[in-house]
């Protein structure tokens, strides 16, 4: 509601019902130097109108994908979102939903969270999914929990060339429990499976591989698993793109036992970064060391198929020492639109938009290689719709040049640790054979010496 119509006198029976005489003793446990002395420095209060104008005024300052070209990647991806998917989350039985905790009343949110879950293990080829997670990057640290769950061994070795803010929350996440974390090298813009092999031992109870990685070079899974299960108690966790899984082998044809990611790119708009969704699936075995909730099937007392929670594993329903998780509620709304939108497409419209962005991605790449003073940082390497290039300047001042003309030119790899004239591109099935011309063209103009 935009306005709590409480009265001076109304907030005093609130007072004297909880047994305060004031607000001020109501919040003495505040100390006296955090508390606001004086009234907000706000402007005169606006009208309906006037407020509307004003933020409209602002948010017309914005720009956005729908006026700029975007080649803007690392974890948050422009792809083309059919209107249908909007129309059909916006339903008001599915916009205002909470988490299903009466299965009687439930039965729509119920479903679509069941058919999502089968959704994510026909992509991943895995035996069973959760009903997501907060993100991917909370996805993959929840893995490495579960991970220790299962063999009890506090020793993870992490890819480098994972996102760096997945990084950032693994060690959030595994700071209290004593888990030794170790990162590989990297070669060629993947992980060094040489130096992999010379880190494994018996006490490695899992190892996280992003593929393709934050770089967007495709990892060689084969002969990393190879290591990894070297020790038959390693657990092999994999973050992956789900668009990239329509044309690239499932995660379970490499023998992975966790599979989690970013969904945002199944029919989530950017948002400027959020909100987002993880996913989560593994093999049926481990189901309850999963972190979050599972929706299953079953027949009701009249012999029709109903949908209830099978599995609860946070604290509110099982005691505390024995919670996989405090997630409190997955990405709902996030993920029926994810469920909507692969719908939609079905399995020949997403092979279609992953073989266009794979195709896009390389075109571009390709024409940027060919560019005076600019080039691929890894053109050995095979990569799936992102691709990392060294520009001859630093890459802010690429991708500020880039902004006069209309184009989101990429991401500045500077704040995450790499040499500050190394540009991270992203191409999806959404750019134009004119679109990908104009963003060479724009580059060639640039004449940087």
């Amino acid at each position: 509601m935009p306005y709590i119509p409480n009265t001076d006198e109304e907030r005093k029976q609130m007072l004297e019902k909880i047994g305060v005489h004031s607000f001020e003793e109501l919040i003495q446990a505040i100390p006296e130097k955090l508390r606001l002395k004086k009234p907000l420095n706000l402007t005169s209060p606006l009208s309906e109108l006037e407020l509307t104008q004003l933020v409209n005024l602002l948010a017309s300052q914005n720009i956005d994908t729908q006026k700029f070209s975007c080649f803007l990647g690392a974890g948050v991806y422009d792809h083309f979102i059919p209107a249908a998917v909007d129309t059909i989350v916006s339903r008001p039985e599915f916009y205002t939903a909470y988490t299903p905790y009466q299965a009687e009343v439930s039965q729509g949110t119920l479903q679509y969270i069941y058919e999502y879950q089968t959704l994510i293990c026909e992509l991943t080829g895995m035996e069973i999914s959760n009903a997501s997670m907060y993100d991917g990057a909370t996805a993959v640290a929840e893995a490495i929990l579960m991970a220790v769950r299962k063999n009890r061994l506090k020793k993870a070795i992490i890819s480098p060339t994972i996102h760096p803010e997945f990084i950032k929350v693994i060690q959030s996440y595994t700071a209290g429990i004593g888990l030794e974390l170790i990162f590989c090298h990297t070669k060629d813009g993947r992980i060094d499976i040489d130096d992999l092999t010379s880190k494994m031992d018996e006490n490695v109870g899992s190892v996280v591989i992003q593929t393709p990685n934050f770089l967007g070079n495709i990892e060689s899974m084969n002969e990393l698993e190879k290591v990894v299960h070297s020790n038959p108690k390693t657990l092999l966790i994999v973050s992956v793109d789900p668009i990239s899984l329509a044309i690239l082998k499932p995660p379970s044809s490499y023998k992975a036992d966790i599979v989690t990611g970013e969904g945002q790119a199944l029919g989530n708009n950017m948002y400027m970064g959020g909100p987002l969704f993880g996913f989560f699936a593994t093999h049926k075995d481990m189901a309850r060391l999963m972190p979050g909730r599972i929706v299953g099937a079953t027949v009701d007392v009249e012999g029709k198929k109903a949908y209830t929670l099978t599995l609860q594993t946070r604290e509110q329903h099982i005691r505390r020492e024995k919670a996989t998780s405090n997630i409190c509620s997955n990405q709902s709304l996030c993920t029926l639109a994810a469920t909507v939108y692969l719908s939609l497409l079905g399995k020949e419209g997403l092979i279609e938009v992953a073989t266009q962005s794979a195709q896009k991605s390389h075109f571009l790449a390709q024409e940027i290689a060919y560019i005076p003073k600019f080039s691929l940082c890894y053109p050995e390497t095979p990569f799936f719709k992102e691709f990392a290039v060294y520009c001859p300047v630093p890459a802010k001042r690429v991708i500020q040049d880039m902004l006069n003309k209309h184009i989101f030119a990429g991401v500045d790899l500077k704040p995450y640790g790499y040499d500050e004239n190394t540009l991270l591109i992203a191409v999806t099935e959404k750019k134009t054979r004119t679109e990908l011309e104009e963003y060479a063209n724009a580059l060639r103009e640039m004449h940087y010496e």
